[in-house]
């Protein structure tokens, strides 16, 4: 039997406002592990007002953050797919595409602008310079930054590879040495081991730090790393998790003090005053320097980034200088604009 025209039409047009008027699912946000080179403190404060303030979920993005063990081991963990993307030293991740050939993990936005690396002695030994470091011990654990890069350093500063000893340490114990007496000095991150002597009874007015950028190394710090089955697959995600991380990090910058809450927030042990300071300290002494109010947070000078991959490759015993584009794209960066301090 024929259904009538006039029957069909109202069935068609009843059939298509039902399609217009169902509801339009909206898209799942992407999901993204992320590490940290370390435990949450001061300077996790971008990442985790981010994900606090719904920074990336305003980009579609479900993030998690874990906290780390250090940046060798956030490389890893990004390397073996157990990671999206992560926060780990540049020169870690330049030592393990070394190793590794063909990982293709790169940085994605490079947070710290100068490494925090830096030689600490009490002023009472009379070292004031790196030439009166010649013939003195220095502790530090072997994989410690600054450490692996004292290459750099000496030859930055002429003195011979060999001009230090070494004693190598737990990092806990690390400060304890130096404020005991027990060696000359020690290397760690500036923002670290000067909070950590600090905390041991030393007073900062009897403390010296000789920060590698200060005399002439030109190492990148710490970056944001991304695996490339994530920039291949979801470059969108990519983009999106560096917009919220600028943003946050902006904020951050305007307002330390009021950032190290969300720091609190995930981890209520730690101490506020302390690490609001370690968080000045280390935008002071690694975010805000002059490259980065020229050029704008999270990039990178194509010639500089060359040269300390020369300093790397030489201070970690590379068998080749690696290609810097290998290393880092700019290609998922806010626009300048965006990244520009006032």
């Amino acid at each position: 039997m024929s259904v009538p025209f006039n029957l069909c039409r109202r069935l068609f047009l009843a059939a298509g406002i039902a399609c217009f008027a169902a509801p339009v699912l909206a898209e799942a946000p992407s999901k993204l592990k992320f590490t940290l080179d370390w435990r949450f403190e001061g300077p996790s404060a971008p990442f985790l007002l981010a994900k606090a303030k719904g920074y990336f979920a305003a980009e579609g993005l479900d993030v998690e953050i874990d906290s780390g063990a250090g940046s060798a081991g956030a490389v890893t963990r990004v390397a073996t797919g157990a990671y999206d993307m992560g926060f780990a030293d540049f020169n870690a991740l330049v030592e393990y595409d070394a190793k590794t050939p063909g990982s293709k993990i790169q940085a994605v936005y490079m947070v710290y602008n100068a490494t925090p690396a830096a030689v600490f002695v009490l002023k009472k030994s009379g070292i004031s310079k790196p030439a009166d470091l010649v013939g003195k011990t220095l502790a530090a654990p072997i994989f410690d930054a600054g450490r692996k890069a004292w290459p750099a350093f000496a030859k930055s500063n002429k003195l011979a590879v060999d001009a230090v000893k070494w004693q190598t340490v737990e990092p806990a114990l690390r400060e304890t040495l130096l404020a005991r007496g027990d060696v000359d000095g020690i290397t760690g991150f500036y923002f670290t081991s000067l909070l950590n002597l600090e905390a041991r009874g030393v007073k900062a007015e009897d403390i010296v730090a000789l920060k590698y950028p200060d005399f002439g190394v030109e190492l990148y710090g710490n970056a944001i790393i991304a695996s490339p089955k994530l920039m291949a697959e979801n470059p969108k995600a990519v983009a999106g998790a560096l917009r919220a991380f600028n943003k946050a990090l902006k904020e951050v910058i305007a307002n330390p003090a009021a950032a190290v809450a969300y720091v609190k927030e995930r981890d209520p042990l730690i101490n506020s005053e302390l690490e609001t300071r370690r968080l000045k300290l280390a935008l002071e002494s690694s975010v805000i320097t002059p490259e980065v109010k020229a050029n704008g947070l999270g990039a990178v000078t194509a010639e500089r980034l060359q040269r300390s991959l020369v300093e790397t490759a030489e201070a970690y015993g590379l068998s080749k200088v690696p290609a810097a584009a290998d290393l880092f794209t700019s290609g998922f960066l806010p626009a300048k604009a965006e990244r520009m301090l006032k």
